[in-house]
């Protein structure tokens, strides 16, 4: 779904989660069993689709909207849900639209939600449900202790996967520095980092849904989420488009993914571009290492899992507070490749612009160190 889907739907859960006057009244509804079709936003376009009913332009209030939900048709609200602009409404949205709701208010609400761009709230007497209308996709709100009993359970879902995510990304550090790094292992630290971020973005989901009940979730997924944010990219930056050695022709290199193989993308858009190509993937598609190898750009007729690769050493420099991104921009581009820099001496990493001889030391004390612990760790 389209990334305006996502941000009017976190916008509208915000409106309707619990504690919310909004959420008061659509529950009050509930309660009384009377049913109501409600448009979160009023415009030209909302008036031309729209027939009968009175204007009422009043302040907004639980109460009001359960009394005016006793009345045949629906109601309109403004876009913050802050003030009834209407109700007794009948609303008549373009019939060509294509809809899968087999109920005539819930169709209606689908074919609103795409006709006017806004939300749309049905809420149904005798399924006893709230379902959210928005861009003609449909999202059931449930009842508060069914969405922390899911909240929770994902919380431990991503608990695990956190573990199992250090641990597949200390390997992958490992594997780094003694210049032994699979493309299995660097596709199976981007799909762990994905798997989290799909996990984060669920909850994330529940934390609105429960509004002020969900304080509790929010606290325990700022815990867990606590450092694996950007962690993907740095991983792209790593090693996207990176062929074997001794595989890289240029017949190899003309059948790159486009977003890889196009000379007029900077490296931001090529990145931007595989961050939603791994996010396009379907769960089925994640859990299948050749495809998101695929996204790394690596050659599809000549790939192999097992061939080694060379990191460029972008996500170990970001590890070091006192290198700027801009200054460890330059080191990589200067030596090429991690190896390199793991060699290079204070004097050599003094010829790159910004880094003087303080920073140079860092540099060198802090590769040093990451090396000496890989070695202690492995013997």
């Amino acid at each position: 779904m389209p990334s305006s889907y996502d941000a009017l739907l976190k916008d509208t859960l915000l409106r309707t989660a619990p504690g919310t006057a909004l959420r008061e009244g659509l529950e009050r509804i509930l309660r009384g069993r009377t049913g109501a079709l409600i448009v979160l936003g009023e415009s030209k376009k909302v008036s031309e689709v729209s027939t009968g009913g009175f204007l009422i332009h009043t302040e907004f209030s639980a109460a009001r909207l359960r009394e005016l939900a006793k009345m045949d048709g629906g109601i309109v609200l403004n876009k913050d849900a802050t003030m009834i602009h209407s109700a007794a409404v009948h609303f008549m949205p373009d019939s060509t639209i294509e809809a899968i709701e087999s109920g005539t208010r819930h169709r209606t609400a689908e074919r609103m939600s795409v006709d006017t761009g806004f939300p749309v709230i049905a809420v149904s007497a005798s399924m006893n449900i709230i379902a959210l209308f928005i861009n003609g996709h449909r999202y059931s709100l449930d009842r508060t202790e069914l969405i922390l009993e899911r909240a929770n359970q994902a919380l431990n879902t991503l608990e695990r996967y956190r573990e199992r995510l250090e641990s597949v990304m200390q390997h992958l550090s490992t594997q780094e520095i003694e210049a032994s790094v699979s493309l299995r292992d660097v596709a199976t630290a981007v799909q762990r980092q994905e798997m989290v971020r799909r996990i984060v973005g669920e909850i994330s989901t529940y934390a609105l849904e429960l509004g002020t009940e969900g304080r509790l979730v929010t606290l325990q997924l700022e815990e867990l989420a606590s450092g694996t944010e950007g962690n993907t990219e740095l991983l792209l930056r790593d090693y996207a488009g990176i062929l074997p050695a001794e595989r890289a022709s240029s017949s190899a290199a003309s059948d790159l993914p486009d977003f890889v193989s196009d000379d007029t993308l900077e490296e931001g858009g090529v990145i931007q571009a595989q961050l939603a190509a791994l996010a396009s993937l379907s769960n089925a598609q994640l859990v299948d290492l050749a495809e998101v190898a695929a996204i790394l750009g690596v050659h599809e007729g000549l790939e192999s899992l097992d061939d080694l690769v060379e990191p460029r050493g972008h996500r170990l420099l970001s590890q070091m507070r006192n290198v700027p991104k801009t200054v460890s921009d330059r080191i990589v581009e200067h030596f090429g490749g991690l190896q390199s820099l793991l060699a290079a001496s204070i004097e050599e990493l003094m010829e790159v612009e910004g880094v003087g001889g303080h920073r140079a030391r860092i540099v060198r004390e802090t590769l040093s160190r990451m090396a000496e612990i890989n070695f202690y760790d492995r013997h």
